[in-house]
């Protein structure tokens, strides 16, 4: 038994003091253990927080996309509209001045016709008198002419 009792004090003297040691190093390490597993968790409630807080931008940036695509649309719309109806207005009144300008061209070319005639026959009624007068001087001169001649032909016929 002596042996037993040698052997176990031994294994108290050597053993059991490891053990403990051994035992006291897997203690601290499941505290440091749990310490690492406490900052992952915190770390990961981190993470799903910020993940959360990106979903939230990411809807907000959704509905002012939606909102600004809307408002997009509807001033695009506004002056599609606005633009026809500048368009169609100006298409009326250039219509209208073309119309407007067409009459008067019309009235003109009328005006300037009629007076055109009428310088026509003050020219052909000034050639009448000028050709008139012509002709009278050229009737005068005959008149003179024979005139002349009879005065000649009395004056031989009295002597």
């Amino acid at each position: 038994m002596e042996v037993k009792e040698a052997l176990r004090s031994l294994i108290k003297e050597w053993i059991v003091p490891e053990l403990e040691k051994i035992h006291l190093e897997n203690a601290e390490l499941r505290s440091k253990m749990d310490m690492t597993n406490k900052r992952l968790d915190d770390m990961f409630q981190v993470l799903v927080d910020q993940s959360r807080r990106i979903d939230d931008t990411n809807k907000r940036i959704d509905q002012v996309r939606t909102e600004l695509t809307g408002r997009i649309d509807m001033v695009r719309t506004d002056l599609t509209e606005r633009i026809d109806m500048v368009r169609t207005d100006l298409t009326e009144r250039i219509d209208m001045v073309r119309t407007e300008l067409t009459e008067r061209i019309d009235q003109v070319r009328t005006d300037l016709a009629l007076r055109m005639d009428e310088t026509n026959k003050r020219i052909d009624g000034l050639q009448q008198v000028i050709v008139g007068r012509t002709e009278h001087a050229v009737l005068r001169q005959q008149v003179q002419t024979l005139e002349m001649r009879m005065n000649k032909y009395e004056y031989q016929r009295a002597a």
